[in-house]
């Protein structure tokens, strides 16, 4: 396993004997991105209410967003104060160095089609029960984490990589030890992050599919932070039958460049090969993977994304956010019948504070008709035909929300999303030659089918009731890439559940 397993567990317990002298508090549990109070969360910092504790990096410690709330709830008449210690209680967790909690769910799902992606709609409506369990232990700077979910819906998801011959299905939703300290954290296991503007599956590393174990490292300070993250794929097969190897490295180096702007750098590669093995270059968080692969020694056994993200706080604390990835450019050979198209994606977004309670949310992304795949199949941005960051190329959409919470507990967002989608897929076989790349656009391949949502969502926990909704009315101009067919349909779907939870302090 990458760093490997047995260096990266040996470092944790290392760094745990030396806790007492490097650490400057316990350790803390990370908000899952599928929990009902992120959005609340989220629109407090969209509003500028609470600092980011991670610009365009997510899952973010519990106890990062307990002390942003606790700081934000003691200024006086603060128009969000109610949200605020609402929230407060809500994420509260058992004080002392040895706590645990358990809390068990139980409840159903609901669904005009399977997939969790509301937009490119697959399979029927249906009503499932679902049920997760979650249990925790804080031991020093040791955080320790297991939620198994039952999920029947994964039966028909077509984004599902896992069994789907079975009535009921689990899996697991995180999984997880985490090692912090005053300067990072170690952490191995299964959770779900997004590298992006919020609100978007992240163009490198995203929480778009089901997660997989991964070994990971976050270290720095306020100005400057690296994060970085190796794991195995699932092998795959050439057409000998032979076993195809495939890993997954992502890192990212952030600078805070003054108390409004930050920039980052990262970079993302597939690595693959029937024999291959994790090379060290690969899997360096200090290394420069382009110079390792196509620039450096010239392993064709690996397919890098390098990007940029900007993170900018203008004015009356509205915030704008950028994510550029670069797959392929060809600075030779612009035009012509015999040219690769280059391979790009973005993303810019914006948000801000609406009077004294409300929030805004715009968000603007593109992907070019070849991105996220290569030559070379098994070096896709994929994992089992199922996307590592983006999941869909050959498309740009736009979407505004308003985010408007409700008695202190729920948030409502209204949304307007455009969407339009070449006939471009991630899994397609990549042009064999030049000739045949040359025919192809830039973006938007063949026919483009253009998607127009007005929706509304709901989320939020309120005693042992949790629910998240969204509802939303789509007109489809060209469906199925059919000129001149449009089809308007329902599209939502709903998690309802109910449930139980208690902690304490370890003896």
């Amino acid at each position: 396993m990458p760093f490997t397993r047995r260096s990266l567990l040996a470092a944790a317990l290392a760094a745990g004997v030396l806790a007492p002298v490097r650490a400057g508090a316990q350790a803390s549990s990370y908000i899952p991105l599928d929990d009902p109070r992120l959005p609340l969360i989220e629109h407090l910092i969209a509003r500028g209410d609470i600092p980011d504790p991670s610009p365009l990096v997510r899952p973010f410690r519990r106890r990062e967003i307990a002390e942003a709330l606790a700081a934000a709830d003691s200024a006086a008449g603060h128009p969000s104060g109610g949200l605020l210690r609402a929230l407060r209680l809500e994420l509260a967790t058992p004080e002392g160095e040895k706590a645990w909690q358990l809390e068990g769910r139980v409840g159903a799902q609901a669904y005009s089609h399977p997939r969790r992606e509301l937009l490119h709609p697959v399979g029927t409506d249906g009503v499932r029960p679902y049920a997760a369990l979650r249990a925790e232990a804080v031991i020093g700077p040791f955080a320790l984490v297991t939620r198994p979910v039952g999920e029947p819906r994964l039966v028909d998801d077509p984004d599902w990589p896992g069994r789907s011959d079975l009535e009921f299905i689990g899996r697991m939703a995180d999984a997880y030890l985490s090692a912090q300290f005053g300067w990072g954290t170690l952490f191995y296991g299964q959770m779900d992050r997004n590298w992006g503007p919020v609100g978007l599956p992240g163009i490198g590393l995203s929480n778009y599919g089901y997660g997989r174990e991964a070994a990971a490292l976050d270290v720095g300070t306020r100005d400057l932070r690296l994060h970085a993250l190796a794991a195995d794929l699932s092998d795959e097969f050439d057409a000998g039958g032979e076993a195809v190897h495939r890993y997954l490295f992502a890192h990212r180096l952030g600078v805070r460049l003054s108390e409004r702007f930050r920039a980052a750098i990262w970079e993302s590669t597939v690595v693959a090969g029937p024999d291959r093995k994790f090379d060290g270059r690969f899997r360096n968080p200090l290394s420069l993977l382009l110079l390792a692969n196509q620039y450096g020694q010239g392993d064709d056994g690996a397919n890098v994304i390098v990007g940029l993200d900007l993170h900018w706080r203008a004015f009356r604390r509205a915030t704008f956010q950028a994510q550029l990835a670069v797959d392929d450019f060809q600075y030779r050979n612009q035009s012509g019948p015999t040219r690769y198209p280059n391979r790009w994606a973005l993303t810019v977004s914006g948000f801000g504070p609406v009077g004294r309670t409300l929030g805004w949310r715009a968000l603007y992304t593109q992907a070019s008709s070849l991105a996220f795949r290569t030559i070379d199949p098994f070096e896709n941005f994929t994992e089992r035909g199922v996307g590592l960051g983006r999941n869909f190329a050959d498309m740009d959409q736009l979407s505004v929300t308003l985010s408007v919470p409700v008695m202190r507990h729920w948030l409502v967002t209204p949304e307007l999303t455009v969407l339009r989608q070449g006939q471009g897929r991630i899994n397609d076989p990549f042009p064999a030659t030049p000739a045949e790349a040359g025919q192809i656009p830039q973006i938007f391949i063949g026919v483009v089918e253009r998607t127009y949502r007005a929706a509304v969502g709901l989320s939020g926990r309120r005693g042992p009731l949790d629910l998240q909704a969204t509802a939303g009315f789509h007109r489809v101009v060209n469906s199925l890439h059919q000129e001149g067919s449009t089809v308007h349909r329902f599209e939502g779907r709903l998690q309802v559940t109910l449930g139980l939870r208690r902690g304490g302090v370890l003896q």
